[in-house]
């Protein structure tokens, strides 16, 4: 299951992609994923578990669960679950959630909370924890509300 760091080099693995217009878009999805067809997308974001595709009015957001995958210019045997081609290029996501997040994705997440935010907040976290004393810390870190992007073996390395 990709984490918080597998998820940001992921974000920036595409970043070409950014500003251009999405010329198709395909897969498996049970979402309404024409609402991105011809539409530019203004920036990848991550926020923990999620990767963010993000448009003028709307966001995609793709979790990888625990076997998904991703492909940049490229194409698995398995069905595509959702699939953007770019004149630049295409990227495809393979066995994933995806939802539709209305408005500014910005808006619906806390990006403090992320460790692998610039905005990440030490004291904001600190808080949090002091809201939950009896929870155990190996619990506590695996709190996406608290340590967004945190999985198990981030968990290991810490404790």
């Amino acid at each position: 299951m990709p984490k918080g760091p597998s998820i940001v080099l992921l974000k920036n693995a595409v970043r070409q992609f950014e500003g251009e217009t999405v010329m198709a878009v395909y897969g498996n999805t049970k979402i309404e994923k024409e609402r991105a067809l011809h539409k530019k997308v203004v920036e990848f974001k991550s926020w923990g578990k999620h990767f963010l595709i993000c448009f003028d009015d709307f966001a995609i957001r793709i979790h990888m669960l625990m076997f998904g995958t991703y492909r940049i210019n490229e194409r698995k045997e398995t069905p595509v679950r959702l699939g953007f081609s770019f004149e630049s290029g295409e990227l495809n996501f393979y066995s994933c959630s995806v939802k539709l997040i209305e408005g500014d994705a910005i808006q619906a997440y806390d990006f403090t909370a992320d460790v692998m935010s610039d905005t990440w907040n030490t004291r904001s976290a600190k808080i949090k924890l002091g809201k939950i004393p009896e929870t155990l810390i190996c619990d506590a870190l695996l709190s996406q509300d608290i340590f967004a992007g945190v999985g198990n073996i981030i968990k290991n390395e810490v404790l």
